[in-house]
């Protein structure tokens, strides 16, 4: 249960402000068909995160537990750093409407989440709790909790959220998740 909530907690922190959030806002201003849209960030996500999730899985198996301790707590020291940097995000990143709303969401969504904070948390995530399962359903309800807002009330809530503070908060997470684990915390927990 702890990899669950830990995983939706960062990854719905961490997506505020991010480009796949303003990919969904985009995504919403310009089709203004919200469920299409959540299915498809839904698949992709599910879809991307299960990759990421399987590759932590994969290396938490391949790589001895002092090394992996080691990679993970600087990971998500990494990641903490990462998640205070802005994201750009590029228009030509949705312009795939010949697929349809849903199609277009699905490629987009996918695509945009290669390489992105919230994948590489996946991957460290699913690294450091060896728990595929929850680790890939913590992340895939993190970006919903973050993005189906964002389609369904769009600029509304854009207006009001401070990302800076919630930025700050994701950040936080991240650094105290890499020193806890640096410090051989999971060891003391059985992970």
């Amino acid at each position: 249960m702890e990899a669950f909530l830990i995983s939706t907690g960062i990854v719905a922190l961490a997506e505020i402000g991010d480009k796949t959030q303003l990919l969904a806002f985009l995504l919403a201003a310009k089709f203004r068909k919200p469920w299409p849209i959540v299915a498809g960030i839904f698949v992709a996500t599910l879809a991307n995160h299960a990759f990421a999730g399987v590759l932590g899985a994969w290396l938490a198996g391949i790589i001895a537990p002092e090394a992996l301790r080691w990679i993970l707590g600087l990971s998500f020291l990494g990641m903490a750093v990462w998640t205070l940097i802005p994201d750009q995000f590029e228009e030509d990143e949705a312009h795939l409407a010949r697929l349809g709303v849903f199609g277009t969401t699905v490629i987009a969504f996918f695509l945009a989440e290669m390489a992105d904070k919230t994948q590489v948390a996946t991957v460290a995530l699913a690294a450091q709790y060896q728990a595929l399962i929850a680790v890939v359903a913590g992340t895939t309800l993190g970006m919903l909790i973050a993005n189906v807002p964002a389609v369904l009330l769009g600029e509304q809530i854009a207006a009001r959220l401070p990302v800076r503070l919630v930025h700050g908060l994701a950040a936080l997470l991240f650094a105290l998740l890499g020193i806890a684990t640096l410090a051989g915390a999971g060891e003391r927990w059985g992970l």
